[in-house]
Parts: structure tokens; sequence; C-alpha cells
């Protein structure tokens, strides 16, 4: 506990964000429960109507209440943004990991394929994956784990290489320990600073990325509560009625933003030159 307010006593853009993004997760946990509303009904006699106190930010071209939708929303968001930079990190530190330890033709092989997809800009790979595995919410939670992998995979590997000339990884492995011991007690857990570091830069990709997906098509499908979905459903009518689709959008924005001030705050404390200038 004591590290974790020593680090946000000396990293104040974290801390902001922390709070922002912990206020934006109670709110889509809890708002639903209490909303009067429910984020498919209809009600066209009321649509886009302005905020009032009814309707807090007004409603959509359906007549929906916008806030329900958002706050709905978010829980798809948000879940498939943790989801997908989970999947992403098993994925992408095993290969790398195992790629930096064992070294030859098994690092060969592995990192090639990872230069291959890394060579591809990850939106324009997560579309063409999202496109060819069909338009649906796992589908556009699959591309984007495979788009992310990649990265989790190389920093693993710089990371494994660096840990596995240390003299205590050298005695592991002269007194015969099993390799997946190895690599799990040793290489794995004494690198996991970085990785924890591209995990919290990663949320803000993923949840951008699903958002870009949903906006095009190829994510959330209707009437499905989705951010992306909602802003490109609503954005013809952002002249006359722009709450309907601003709403979604300053949601997305907001959670990117959070979660990019605490993966930079991260990146900054587990560098020891930045730590010394913090201090």
């Amino acid at each position: 506990m004591m590290p974790l307010v020593f680090f946000l006593r000396r990293n104040t853009l974290a801390t902001l964000g922390l709070i922002v993004l912990v206020l934006i997760v109670l709110a889509v946990v809890f708002g639903p429960m209490i909303s009067p509303y429910t984020p498919t009904k209809l009600d066209v006699l009321n649509k886009l109507q302005g905020p009032s106190l009814a309707h807090w930010l007004g409603t959509d071209s359906l007549g929906r209440d916008v806030l329900t939708r958002v706050l709905h929303g978010g829980r798809f968001t948000l879940a498939i943004g943790i989801g997908v930079v989970a999947i992403a990190f098993l994925v992408g530190v095993f290969f790398g990991t195992l790629a930096g330890f064992i070294g030859g033709a098994v690092d060969m092989v592995i990192m090639r394929f990872v230069d291959a997809m890394l060579s591809f800009p990850a939106l324009v790979l997560a579309i063409a994956l999202a496109a060819a595995f069909g338009p649906s919410l796992n589908n556009a939670m699959l591309a984007v784990s495979i788009t992310l992998a990649p990265q989790f995979a190389r920093v693993a590997r710089s990371q494994a290489l660096a840990v596995s000339v240390k003299p205590y990884v050298e005695a592991a492995v002269s007194l015969g320990l099993p390799t997946s011991r190895i690599l799990w007690r040793y290489i794995f857990a004494n690198g996991l600073g970085p990785l924890l570091v591209q995990a919290s830069l990663s949320l803000g990709s993923a949840i951008l990325q699903t958002a870009s997906l949903g906006f095009l098509g190829l994510g959330a499908q209707p009437p499905l509560a989705e951010w992306g979905a909602d802003v490109s459903s609503n954005l013809q009518y952002l002249r006359e009625s722009p709450w309907v689709a601003l709403s979604p959008g300053m949601a997305i924005l907001l959670a990117v933003l959070c979660f990019n001030l605490i993966g930079d705050s991260l990146a900054d404390w587990f560098n020891p030159r930045r730590r010394n200038e913090l201090d």
C-alpha cells in the first residue's frame, strides 16, 4: 500500500488520471442500476431532445436516453479493453519470454513473425482482421488482441534477454531447475515492471481501437450500446444536436487519457533516471 501512496504523491498526473478513471468505473458500474431508462427503449416522440432534468445528456435520434447509453456502453467498452489487454498480455509475454530465454531458431521464428505483424499499422491490421472474422463485438475483441500481442512480445523478449544473464538465473540453470520454473519465478517476475507499463498504455490503445472498429461497423452491432458505435450512428446529427455524438466521444477521450496518464507516470517511475528527477 505504501509504495502506491508514495507513487501517487510523486505523480500528480497519475493521481488525477486514477481519480477520474475510478469515477468513470463507478459511473458505468452503478449508474445503469439507478437510471430510470433502458438503453434500447425507443421513444421517437422525444427524439433529439436537448439536455434537461429528465434527460441529463438529451436523447438520440430514436428517443433513447443518451446518458443511459453512455453508461451501459462504458461497461462493454471498458470490459473489452481489459479483456483485450489480458489476452494480448498472456500470449505476447509467453512467446516473447520464450524467445528471449531459449534463443536460437525459436527466437528467430517467433520474432520474425512478430516483426511481420508490427510492420502493419495496428488499426489497419485490426480492421482487416475484424472484416475477415465478421462484424461482431467478440471478433473485434479478438482482432485487437492479435494486434497488441506483438508489442508485449517485444517487451517481454527484451526483458528476458536482460534478466537471463543475471547470476541468479545462471545459478538456477546450473542447479537443473525446470525451464517452466525459471521462466516464471526468475525471468517473468524480475521483468514485470516494463510489462505493466506496456499494459497500462495498451489499455488506452485497446479502448480506442475497439471504439474505432465499432465506429466503422465492425464491432458492436445495433441496438447494443457501445461508445464507438454510438458516435458513428449519431454523427449525422452533430450540427443540430451535438450532445448525441459528443457524449460517447468525450467518454472515449477521458478513458483513453486516464490510462495514458497512468501509463506515462509508470514509465517514468520504473526508469531510475526519471525517478531521481521526480524525487
